[in-house]
Protein backbone atom coordinates (compact mmCIF):
# COMPACT_ATOMS: atom_id res chain seq x y z
CA UNK A 1 0.00 0.00 0.00
CA UNK A 2 1.23 3.35 -1.01
CA UNK A 3 1.90 6.34 1.29
CA UNK A 4 2.06 10.46 1.23
CA UNK A 5 3.46 13.04 3.32
CA UNK A 6 3.82 16.62 2.36
CA UNK A 7 7.27 18.47 2.61
CA UNK A 8 7.28 22.04 2.12
CA UNK A 9 5.49 22.79 -1.19
CA UNK A 10 6.36 18.95 -2.05
CA UNK A 11 4.48 15.81 -1.79
CA UNK A 12 6.19 12.37 -1.55
CA UNK A 13 4.60 9.52 -2.40
CA UNK A 14 6.21 5.84 -1.25
CA UNK A 15 4.93 2.58 -3.21
CA UNK A 16 5.09 -0.45 -3.06
CA UNK A 17 6.05 -3.19 -5.69
CA UNK A 18 2.25 -4.45 -5.87
CA UNK A 19 1.80 -0.80 -6.90
CA UNK A 20 4.20 -0.99 -9.55
CA UNK A 21 3.14 -4.31 -10.81
CA UNK A 22 -0.22 -3.61 -11.40
CA UNK A 23 -1.08 -1.45 -14.79
CA UNK A 24 -2.14 2.44 -14.22
CA UNK A 25 -5.23 3.53 -14.05
CA UNK A 26 -4.64 6.94 -14.85
CA UNK A 27 -6.57 8.50 -18.02
CA UNK A 28 -4.64 10.79 -20.81
CA UNK A 29 -6.55 13.67 -21.81
CA UNK A 30 -6.05 14.24 -25.49
CA UNK A 31 -4.56 17.50 -26.27
CA UNK A 32 -6.95 20.21 -28.26
CA UNK A 33 -4.94 21.33 -31.19
CA UNK A 34 -7.25 24.90 -31.23
CA UNK A 35 -6.28 25.26 -27.18
CA UNK A 36 -4.75 28.67 -27.60
CA UNK A 37 -2.79 28.39 -24.62
CA UNK A 38 -1.20 24.95 -25.23
CA UNK A 39 2.67 26.11 -25.87
CA UNK A 40 3.68 24.95 -29.71
CA UNK A 41 6.95 26.96 -29.96
CA UNK A 42 7.72 29.32 -32.03
CA UNK A 43 6.08 28.81 -34.83
CA UNK A 44 2.63 27.31 -35.11
CA UNK A 45 1.03 24.36 -37.17
CA UNK A 46 -0.48 26.53 -39.24
CA UNK A 47 2.77 28.62 -40.05
CA UNK A 48 1.76 31.49 -37.94
CA UNK A 49 4.49 32.85 -35.56
CA UNK A 50 3.12 32.34 -31.90
CA UNK A 51 4.02 35.22 -30.46
CA UNK A 52 3.31 34.28 -26.77
CA UNK A 53 6.17 31.67 -27.02
CA UNK A 54 8.25 31.82 -23.87
CA UNK A 55 11.54 31.69 -26.35
CA UNK A 56 10.97 34.76 -27.50
CA UNK A 57 11.46 36.34 -23.86
CA UNK A 58 9.36 38.91 -24.01
CA UNK A 59 10.16 40.71 -26.74
CA UNK A 60 7.09 41.31 -28.63
CA UNK A 61 5.37 42.86 -25.68
CA UNK A 62 7.95 45.28 -24.49
CA UNK A 63 8.21 49.04 -25.66
CA UNK A 64 9.68 47.85 -28.80
CA UNK A 65 7.14 45.13 -29.20
CA UNK A 66 5.85 46.23 -32.61
CA UNK A 67 8.73 46.53 -34.35
CA UNK A 68 10.20 43.43 -33.42
CA UNK A 69 7.11 41.80 -34.29
CA UNK A 70 7.25 44.01 -37.83
CA UNK A 71 11.12 42.65 -38.24
CA UNK A 72 10.39 39.50 -36.94
CA UNK A 73 7.35 38.53 -39.42
CA UNK A 74 9.13 39.94 -42.39
CA UNK A 75 12.02 37.39 -41.80
CA UNK A 76 9.18 35.08 -41.15
CA UNK A 77 7.95 35.59 -44.23
CA UNK A 78 10.83 36.16 -46.44
CA UNK A 79 10.90 34.88 -49.85
CA UNK A 80 13.74 36.41 -50.93
CA UNK A 81 17.23 34.32 -51.57
CA UNK A 82 19.17 35.33 -48.69
CA UNK A 83 16.26 35.28 -46.20
CA UNK A 84 15.31 38.16 -44.69
CA UNK A 85 17.38 40.80 -46.93
CA UNK A 86 14.58 42.48 -48.02
CA UNK A 87 13.68 43.43 -44.08
CA UNK A 88 16.41 45.82 -43.35
CA UNK A 89 14.46 48.72 -43.04
CA UNK A 90 12.42 46.86 -40.00
CA UNK A 91 15.44 45.57 -38.44
CA UNK A 92 16.89 48.82 -38.39
CA UNK A 93 13.85 50.25 -36.89
CA UNK A 94 13.80 48.10 -34.40
CA UNK A 95 17.37 48.76 -33.26
CA UNK A 96 16.51 52.19 -33.53
CA UNK A 97 13.54 51.45 -30.89
CA UNK A 98 16.23 49.51 -28.68
CA UNK A 99 18.52 52.05 -28.59
CA UNK A 100 15.83 54.39 -26.64
CA UNK A 101 15.71 51.73 -23.89
CA UNK A 102 19.10 50.49 -23.34
CA UNK A 103 18.61 49.52 -19.26
CA UNK A 104 15.56 47.11 -21.18
CA UNK A 105 17.82 46.06 -24.41
CA UNK A 106 21.74 46.21 -23.21
CA UNK A 107 24.31 46.40 -25.90
CA UNK A 108 26.73 43.34 -26.65
CA UNK A 109 30.22 43.31 -25.13
CA UNK A 110 31.68 42.30 -28.25
CA UNK A 111 33.38 45.07 -29.60
CA UNK A 112 34.64 45.17 -33.23
CA UNK A 113 37.92 45.11 -34.49
CA UNK A 114 38.47 48.66 -34.84
CA UNK A 115 37.32 49.29 -31.33
CA UNK A 116 39.53 46.56 -29.74
CA UNK A 117 42.41 48.05 -31.83
CA UNK A 118 41.42 51.43 -30.62
CA UNK A 119 40.77 50.26 -26.71
CA UNK A 120 44.53 48.86 -26.94
CA UNK A 121 46.81 52.14 -28.53
CA UNK A 122 44.40 53.69 -25.46
CA UNK A 123 45.72 51.46 -22.75
CA UNK A 124 49.24 51.69 -24.26
CA UNK A 125 49.04 55.16 -23.71
CA UNK A 126 47.94 55.01 -20.36
CA UNK A 127 50.67 52.51 -19.56
CA UNK A 128 53.71 54.23 -21.18
CA UNK A 129 51.70 57.46 -19.32
CA UNK A 130 51.88 55.70 -16.18
CA UNK A 131 55.87 54.56 -16.65
CA UNK A 132 57.01 57.78 -17.41
CA UNK A 133 55.68 59.13 -14.47
CA UNK A 134 56.97 56.14 -12.27
CA UNK A 135 60.18 56.91 -14.14
CA UNK A 136 59.85 60.58 -12.90
CA UNK A 137 59.03 59.67 -9.31
CA UNK A 138 61.92 57.06 -9.07
CA UNK A 139 64.45 60.06 -10.44
CA UNK A 140 63.23 62.16 -7.96
CA UNK A 141 63.97 60.42 -5.52
CA UNK A 142 67.12 58.92 -6.48
CA UNK A 143 68.36 62.92 -7.08
CA UNK A 144 66.86 63.66 -3.25
CA UNK A 145 68.44 60.92 -1.64
CA UNK A 146 72.16 61.93 -3.44
CA UNK A 147 71.35 65.39 -2.51
CA UNK A 148 70.67 64.38 0.94
CA UNK A 149 74.05 62.24 1.40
Amino acid sequence: MSSARQEGKDTIIFVTKDDHATPSKAELVEEDPNDPYEERGLILPNGEINWNCPCLGGMASGPCGTEFKDAFSCFHYSKEEVKGSDCIEQFRAMQGCMQLYPELYPQDDEKSPSQTSQDSAEQSDVNSTSATEQDSVTTQASTESSVES
